[in-house]
């Protein structure tokens, strides 16, 4: 399958870059667009809206010291982001919205080996909310 449009789920952490070189390697080899997402879940859902900051650079939904992270992400990465969608609350109730009004073709997201993962995986709530293809990377 040709996928037309890339959304990456990123964590606050360094493993997200391998989520972001997986997309870009994708994405260079099928001309795709990429974007990027990231819900903070951390305080409820506080911000029902979901804020591209590549259309308001402006706006901040979340605390500096995470923006600057996030942003980090952005201008580290050497490849066109489309939309850099940024909100709180939950990914995956969120999910169809973002696919169908952004084009969304496949959706990459990371998934920890550790304790708390066996537990509570986010990633098998996009696995079961998620219309289109995901890659679940290990991370």
């Amino acid at each position: 399958m040709k996928y037309k449009h890339i959304l990456v789920a990123l964590e606050l952490s360094e493993e997200t870059n391998v989520l972001i070189d997986r997309a870009v390697f994708l994405a260079k080899l099928l001309n795709a667009e990429v974007s990027f997402v990231h819900i903070d879940g951390t305080h409820g859902e506080i911000y029902p809206e979901l804020i591209d900051i590549k259309k308001s650079p402006g706006e901040t939904p979340l605390g500096e010291p995470k923006m600057e992270q996030l942003r980090a992400f952005d201008t580290n990465t050497d490849y066109p982001i489309k939309h850099f969608l940024i909100g709180t609350g939950d990914l995956s109730s969120k999910l169809q919205d973002i696919i169908q009004e952004n084009g969304v073709e496949l959706i990459i997201c990371g998934h920890h080996h550790d304790f708390w993962s066996k537990i509570i995986s986010y990633s098998k709530h996009l696995i079961n909310k998620s219309p289109v293809d995901i890659l679940v990377v290990p991370i």
